[in-house]
């Protein structure tokens, strides 16, 4: 390749960049750019083990093993503890069903942004994505960027200098969800602070490896991934409530 060729290209290279930059000025193009970078590559389904640490204020914690399953989009499943003893949750399409001792709740409307942004956003169409934000309260039209953990972010749902607001994060770069600024489902008048960390690269996409909680600026849980599989096949029962206690995914 000549000297003047590669030019040529940093060239093309660096106007074809400006260019996606000046056509990001909302959080519909943010999203609409996540998907279009990973549509094609993107995992379909992915486990893992998780371990889950609940910090107390008192300084005390305790941990516990879930074990969890997602087929993109909308699917989630996590087993607390011991599959065998029936505990979990099953986030399917929206809704939210609570299972202890193998018993399931009367499914309810739940919507997991995490889930959402982190993952089902590669997976669906923008416009789906965007709806979906929408209706959880978060004003796509309140945008500016900021640098998180020395890297340039987007911003979405919220004014500079706001962490009041509903808002979530986007890495500029690579396009993978950082942060999300919430109300505390469980404790309402808190505000939460969650931070997706540590990302690998696997199978045409990214899986955040730790998961960081903060309520009102105290670290209050905390989610560290291991035997993170992607694309493994999982039986469609996965998801079923009717069939929450009687199949179950297996680390390959």
């Amino acid at each position: 390749m000549t000297i003047a060729r590669l030019r040529l290209q940093l060239v093309i290279l660096l106007v074809s960049s400006q260019a996606y930059a000046q056509n990001v000025a909302n959080g519909e193009d943010v999203l609409r750019a996540m998907h279009d970078r990973y549509a094609k590559s993107w995992y379909e389904t992915l486990t893992f083990t998780q371990k889950s640490t609940t910090y107390n204020p008192d300084g005390t914690s305790k941990s516990e093993t879930w074990y969890e399953a997602a087929a993109l989009p909308g699917k989630l499943r996590i087993d607390v503890g011991t599959p065998s003893e029936g505990n979990g949750y099953l986030m399917v399409d929206g809704t939210l069903t609570i299972f202890q001792g193998g018993k399931g709740s009367e499914p309810r409307p739940r919507v997991n942004m995490l889930l959402v942004l982190g993952f089902d956003v590669y997976r669906q169409a923008p416009e789906e994505t965007a709806k979906t934000a929408k209706t959880e309260g978060y004003d796509l039209a309140k945008f500016h960027e900021e640098t998180w953990e020395g890297q340039p972010v987007y911003v979405v749902g919220a004014a500079k200098g706001d962490l009041k607001a509903k808002q979530f994060w986007v890495e500029k770069n690579r396009l993978l969800f950082v942060r999300l600024f919430e109300e505390a489902r469980a404790d309402p008048g808190k505000f939460q602070d969650i931070r997706f960390e540590y990302y690998r690269e696997m199978a045409g996409g990214w899986v955040a490896a730790r998961v960081e909680v903060y309520t009102d600026s105290r670290k209050s849980f905390g989610e560290e991934y291991s035997d993170i599989v992607c694309n493994t096949k999982l039986d469609p029962g996965t998801f079923d409530p009717k069939q929450f206690n009687s199949t179950h995914w297996e680390k390959p």
